[in-house]
């Protein structure tokens, strides 16, 4: 079995976020932190060896702090984070232990995530050394000019929205970040397709959305409730003569 390492990155300053109280990995969602619901699926599964959370270092004890009971009982690795997202990510996979055959990056403010959908990308990083989840662009895209008119209608054939866990082969990430320089990405995917290696797109999911804005807290509110509930064995009466049936 392979072994994964995840990394969460948190260390941003959530300047979109309209809650000024708290960054927006912090945030409770129907009572649990929305980083804790991005961490708990990967912390729990037998293939990741290790997980990260990177946390801006103003904030460290506070994290550590904050969290003190449910860090007792998770096996999180804390890395300070850097100036820029890419920076963040670097530090992390410097703490990545040698023996780690992947490297996942999800974003901390990405909670709407099921265990189903993180088989599904971790099996297709394993074939193909490099995936990424994203959703067809289904809206109509329009370039404005610098006064915010309509300048061009922009064809979306093709497009797709990138999500994460963005996952790859750990030294082909290390050699991403080695080379990256004063390039600023928006992604990890971005860095491995500037080596040339081909990056491979598993069909995401609409309700895999990060929480930039407070908009997108209050959608996620909604949606939180509504993913896909993983299949139990239903209880059968004493009596019934039927098998055991999955619900």
């Amino acid at each position: 079995m392979s072994k994964f390492a995840v990394i969460l990155p948190a260390a941003g300053k959530s300047s979109r976020f309209a809650s000024n109280k708290r960054k927006k990995p912090f945030v409770d969602l129907k009572g649990r932190a929305v980083w804790l619901r991005s961490a708990e699926l990967f912390v729990g599964r037998d293939d990741v060896a290790q997980t990260l959370i990177v946390i801006a270092p103003e904030d460290v004890e506070w994290f550590k702090d904050k969290y003190r009971p449910n860090l007792a009982f998770m096996n999180v690795d804390i890395v300070p984070g850097g100036a820029e997202r890419a920076e963040s990510v670097q530090h992390a996979l410097a703490r990545v232990a040698a023996d780690v055959d992947f490297v996942a990056v999800h974003d901390a403010a990405r909670p709407l995530i099921v265990k189903e959908w993180i088989d599904k990308i971790f099996s297709a990083a394993e074939q193909f050394g490099a995936a990424v989840p994203a959703v067809r662009v289904a809206g109509t895209l329009k370039r404005l000019d610098r006064s915010g008119d309509i300048e061009q209608t922009v064809s979306r054939e093709r497009l797709w929205e990138a999500q994460t866990p963005q996952v790859f082969r750990r030294e082909l990430l290390l050699e991403a970040y080695a080379r990256r320089g004063d390039f600023s990405a928006t992604d990890d995917a971005q860095l491995v397709e500037r080596l040339g290696h081909k990056v491979h797109v598993v069909d995401g999911w609409p309700m895999n959305f990060k929480i930039t804005t407070g908009a997108d807290f209050r959608m996620a509110e909604a949606v939180v409730n509504a993913l896909p509930k993983p299949k139990t064995l239903g209880v059968l009466h004493p009596f019934a003569d039927e098998e055991p049936r999955l619900i």
